[in-house]
């Protein structure tokens, strides 16, 4: 927690002003006198350092520009999220096409993608040739995908997660 004007207690204390410039060491209450006299505040930026190191300054200012700054860093954060594209063992071309255009555009856009296989009725006794569609899928998407984790059968899904090569800042 940063400390401001009556907190500070430690003296002697050096000061900086307004201008970054070093003043030197001084006492607290001189350091006090001369932030009324200007009208800002004492704020503790080093508290740690002896003597603990205090700047003149408008700290309602200095708060504005600090949640301004985080706000600003908070939206320029690109959050990965998990996409997924669903595929069938008897898949025909077109679709395998159409869902493969739009794989490659999850992973351009810095996106992890799920690719399930999904097994109906006596499909899930061939797994192999689902196998086949997904290994397929990764062959088409290895210039802008590698995989993250390999295929797992779970119930009547088989599913592997691929992530971008380069992650889009």
């Amino acid at each position: 927690m940063v400390r401001v004007n009556e907190q500070i207690r430690i003296s002697p204390i050096r000061l900086i002003d307004e201008d970054g410039n070093q003043v030197g060491i001084v006492s607290l209450d001189d350091a006090r006198e001369r932030a009324t006299s200007k009208g800002l505040d004492m704020v503790e930026v080093a508290s740690e350092a002896r003597p603990p190191v205090v700047k003149l300054m408008d700290f309602g200012k200095f708060k504005y520009e600090e949640a301004r700054a985080t706000r600003e860093s908070r939206r320029k954060q690109h959050t990965i999220q998990v996409k997924e594209v669903k595929f069938r063992p008897g898949i025909e071309e077109h679709d395998y096409d159409f869902k493969l255009r739009h794989a490659r555009r999850f992973l351009e856009e810095g996106n992890k993608v799920k690719l399930t296989m999904m097994f109906r009725g006596r499909q899930v006794t061939h797994p192999e040739l689902g196998l086949e569609v997904l290994k397929r899928v990764t062959a088409d998407l290895q210039d802008v995908a590698k995989v993250e984790q390999n295929p797992s059968f779970e119930g009547r899904q088989m599913s592997m997660v691929v992530s971008p090569l380069k992650a889009k800042t």
